[in-house]
């Protein structure tokens, strides 16, 4: 690689649409929605199961205190970039028994046990293991703390966005048509490129025009969406089934 800090600079920064503040826990902060470092690792990496994965290389139930009991899920996670593969393990853990707290002064509550915590501890530790690569790091290093960085970074994914919203439209088909295929090269991965193509707003374009399967322009289109994706595509190419 070019650079040691390119995959993680490529991963570093987190929309904050896709974050939530922590709670219950005697200290304040933000942390990284789960499903989004997914949806990123997928981006970056490929699908899971082919790009990266993880393995749950142990769990178990320790003692805490006052009768509580912590579950503790061990993970590795594995992926592949560039000609590279890489793995990285963390652990995770969540409260699996105890008493829920009453209130301040007063006796605590009822005892529960919460039959997620085996998830919520492998989640926990997935999340921390692909942060030690630079997911999240932004949350990680206390940039979020300061919220003119947070103010910036969510302009910047705002920006972003707008670059993949649809092109002027003209009255003309052949105009839409150059248009369009234009706007494919804007594209910088395969996901993106594939989700703009397949969102409902497109469709709804393609059909209002008359641009369907079977037309020449839609032969022309989908040609160049899939000539652009493939371009992209590191490890697989975009399946017919976009269509």
């Amino acid at each position: 690689m070019s650079s040691n800090l390119a995959l993680w600079n490529t991963v570093f920064k987190t929309d904050p649409s896709q974050t939530k503040p922590i709670v219950g826990k005697p200290y304040r902060g933000t942390s990284p929605k789960p499903y989004y470092i997914i949806h990123r690792a997928t981006e970056v990496f490929g699908p899971i199961g082919i790009g990266w994965g993880f393995k749950i290389l142990s769990e178990r139930v320790e003692d805490g205190a006052l009768g509580d009991k912590v579950h503790i899920a061990h993970v590795r996670v594995w992926y592949n970039w560039g000609d590279d593969h890489g793995e990285v393990e963390h652990i995770g853990q969540t409260m699996f028994s105890g008493r829920r707290k009453g209130k301040p002064g007063g006796p605590d509550g009822e005892p529960y046990t919460d039959e997620d915590a085996p998830k919520k501890s492998v989640t926990d530790a997935l999340i921390k293991a692909l942060s030690m690569i630079g997911f999240a790091g932004d949350i990680f290093m206390g940039r979020y703390d300061d919220s003119k960085y947070v103010s910036t970074i969510a302009a910047e994914f705002r920006e972003h966005e707008s670059t993949l919203a649809a092109p002027p439209v003209d009255e003309s088909i052949s105009t839409y048509v150059a248009q369009t295929i234009a706007h494919f090269e804007t594209f910088k991965t395969a996901f993106e490129l594939k989700s703009w193509w397949m969102a409902p707003r497109q469709a709804d374009t393609r059909s209002a025009l008359g641009i369907i399967n079977g037309a020449p322009e839609y032969a022309q289109l989908f040609n160049a969406f899939m000539a652009r994706g493939n371009k992209l595509s590191v490890n697989t190419k975009i399946v017919d089934s976009a269509a």
